[in-house]
């Protein structure tokens, strides 16, 4: 959290003022003051004015608490199902996307670093002609959730050449049909995206691009969506690094694909951008909360 400063000052013409930070009380071999004292976190600061022919003043002391500013992020209730760490799970698959051009090929395993839980995901990718790599891991069997958060960190290693970054998940529901929630940032369209009737992306009115992303750094993302009984889904708002960009869309996007009822899984999908190259991507603290 950004330091604040605490500012001293004495009455008395002259006066020195010498402090202390750590508990202690202060005495003439304690810091001068000379300036705006730094205090982050949690912090006491005691203070005494000297000045020739005065007597010490008494002892001011004061506590200081600075915290940090509270972080929007989407609602979740407290009966909702969280699946968690689902970026650790052993049983991810990948293949290249077919509805992507070109090839793309894939490996992925568990590392240490960098990681914020000591067990991120590492998704390595390579491509041509913009092929996509499709990662995928079934967590859970729930035909009657409707309402989904998705809760995670991306880390982008520098040099990767990605196009797309796909966040999905899909539901096989009582009826046998699949209900997709698919989104993504666009590096084509510069925004975020989601799958409309048919399949077919649609942009949204908020801005994203990947390459935009600071990258060998973590960035948390969260998305909100829901479905109503026919398969409409219904995205909500995404939040990048705490920050909110409201969706607000409906559309339909149940479709029968022959999956195993109940089956709920999420994909994360790298597209690549150009003729050639590759990307690496790190994703941990994957949480998927749904009720």
């Amino acid at each position: 959290m950004a330091a604040q400063t605490v500012t001293l000052s004495v009455a008395t013409t002259g006066a020195t003022i010498y402090y202390t930070a750590d508990g202690t009380a202060p005495t003439t071999s304690s810091t001068q003051y000379t300036g705006a004292i730094p205090v982050s976190g949690s912090e006491v600061i005691e203070a005494v004015a000297v000045a020739s022919g005065y007597t010490n003043s008494s002892l001011a002391k004061a506590g200081y608490v600075i915290t940090s500013p509270e972080v929007s992020g989407p609602v979740v209730p407290t009966n909702a199902i969280a699946a968690s760490d689902l970026q650790a799970l052993d049983t991810w698959i990948f293949n290249h996307d077919p509805a992507t051009p070109g090839t793309a090929v894939g490996e992925t395993s568990l590392v240490s670093t960098p990681s914020l839980s000591a067990n991120a995901r590492q998704f390595v990718s390579s491509y041509t002609n913009t092929g996509g790599e499709i990662y995928s891991v079934a967590y859970a069997n729930d035909t009657t959730s409707m309402n989904f958060v998705y809760d995670g960190w991306v880390w982008i290693e520098a040099g990767s050449t990605i196009a797309n970054l796909e966040l999905d998940s899909n539901q096989v529901t009582d009826d046998g049909q699949t209900v997709i929630y698919a989104f993504q940032c666009s590096g084509y369209s510069q925004t975020w995206e989601y799958s409309g009737a048919g399949g077919k992306w649609v942009r949204s009115s908020q801005p994203c691009s990947v390459s935009n992303w600071q990258t060998n750094a973590w960035h948390h993302v969260q998305i909100s969506y829901s479905r109503d009984d026919s398969g409409n889904v219904t995205y909500h708002s995404v939040w990048l690094d705490g920050n909110e960009q409201v969706i607000n869309a409906t559309v339909p996007s149940s479709f029968a694909l022959g999956w195993q009822v109940g089956v709920v899984q999420t994909q994360f999908q790298l597209d690549g951008l150009g003729a050639s190259g590759g990307s690496t991507v790190y994703l941990d603290n994957l949480t998927i909360y749904r009720w």
